[in-house]
């Protein structure tokens, strides 16, 4: 299921540029942050740093490490982007413009598969409130086979015997 954007009142560097102003210490928008805003929200797939390093290399950016590590911190404190923790590495993903969703994790090939089901919001808004509790936000990593990997381990086993 792939997911369709949804309608915003700011455009993804007009919401960065207020959290920046917006800060304790202000900081200002540089041609580095538009460059990595542009190349993230070009595209929705997710991402780790090292992933979006080689993109922006391949594309003949010359943005350094140091500043994608940073401004990818910058980006979730702005509610821009969520990062998602799948076993030792650290994935990103859009957190506006999108719905809210889930994900499941293919523990054999990486894949991830964003799903969105209003039947499981309903049963995480009744277990707050009988924990007594307010949820701000939640995020649901399903680790599992996808259904590729699945067929391909079922073929396997078919050739052994």
């Amino acid at each position: 299921m792939s997911l369709q954007s949804v309608s915003v009142s700011q455009s993804p560097e007009a919401r960065f540029r207020e959290y920046l102003a917006s800060r304790p210490e202000p900081k200002r928008f540089t041609t580095q942050h538009r460059e990595l805003l542009d190349h993230i929200f070009a595209r929705h797939k997710h991402f780790d740093a090292n992933e979006l390093l080689d993109d922006l290399k391949a594309a003949g950016s010359e943005v350094s490490r140091a500043t994608v590590y940073r401004t990818l911190t910058l980006f979730v404190d702005a509610g821009l982007l969520k990062r998602i923790e799948v076993g030792n590495r650290t994935v990103f993903d859009h957190d506006y413009g999108y719905p809210a969703h889930d994900h499941f994790v293919c523990e054999a090939c990486g894949t991830m598969i964003e799903f969105a089901h209003p039947r499981l919001d309903e049963v995480l808004k009744e277990a707050a409130a009988a924990n007594q509790f307010r949820a701000t936000a939640h995020s649901l990593v399903i680790r599992g086979t996808c259904a590729a990997c699945d067929q391909a381990r079922a073929a396997r086993r078919r050739l052994v015997m």
